[in-house]
């Protein structure tokens, strides 16, 4: 599989991704995070989700993040989230004692998910919560525009997401208990494909040039009948120490 230089991607990532407000409601709802609580988001990008959860409850922040490029983003985005460099087994932390630890669309990119959950068992305080934000099958063969337009996608998708109840297999080995499962959707009608026209979406940078073409000029064309419907389900997977 060809590896996704999110350095390069910086940019469009900070321009184009957004935070997805069911997820977001999620995260800031059910984890009863306050401005007492330690949060740390792992894989944090350009820093959307921190730097939201932060602002919203006044909560001590951290994100880790292995792209130099993406953490020069997210610093210059926010002064009060304490930004490092560093991977999903070892994230850059020298704090323990969170409250929540969580990913967005992170999981499927982390090459040993086993020593991650692990570290983040060993960094959480006893209560605190896991949470990853991912796809699954389901998910990678309904979501618009993405698979409609881009069917060559989903080989990939389904090659390197963990399927099949292997995230929930691993938290139970690492020690996590209260594992449970929600689902969340975002629909809305699409009058800017930007986000897909300049590729923010990893899985476009791994199919053939000419299927993002002609997957990008059936966009075009059905733009201009009208909007194009956005469906964005996602799955959240909760644990606790």
């Amino acid at each position: 599989m060809t590896d996704v230089d999110y350095g390069r991607l910086a940019a469009d990532y900070s321009k184009y991704r957004q935070v997805h407000p069911e997820v977001f409601r999620a995260l800031a709802g059910h984890s009863n995070v306050d401005a007492g609580s330690k949060v740390l988001e792992v894989g944090c990008g350009t820093g959307n989700y921190i730097i939201a959860l932060q602002e919203r409850t006044g909560c001590a922040a951290w994100g880790g993040d292995p792209a130099p490029k993406m953490l020069e983003v997210a610093r210059s985005r926010s002064g009060s989230v304490a930004f490092s460099a560093g991977t999903a087994e070892e994230p850059g932390v020298a704090e323990g004692g969170f409250d929540l630890i969580f990913t967005v669309d992170v999981i499927h990119h982390v090459r040993d998910r086993m020593a991650y959950f692990a570290k983040a068992l060993g960094l959480l305080r006893p209560g605190g919560r896991i949470c990853t934000v991912t796809d699954d099958r389901e998910i990678i063969l309904s979501r618009k525009p993405l698979t409609n337009y881009f069917p060559e996608t989903v080989p990939y998708e389904l090659e390197r997401y963990p399927l099949d109840g292997e995230i929930q297999g691993l938290m139970r080995k690492a020690g996590f208990r209260g594992i449970a499962e929600e689902r969340v959707l975002f629909e809305a009608d699409l009058t800017d494909i930007s986000l897909w026209r300049n590729k923010a979406c990893s899985s476009l940078h791994l199919i053939p040039d000419e299927a993002f073409r002609k997957g990008l000029a059936r966009m075009d064309e059905d733009l201009r009948k009208g909007p194009i419907r956005w469906v964005s389900p996602y799955l959240l997977i909760w644990g606790k120490k």
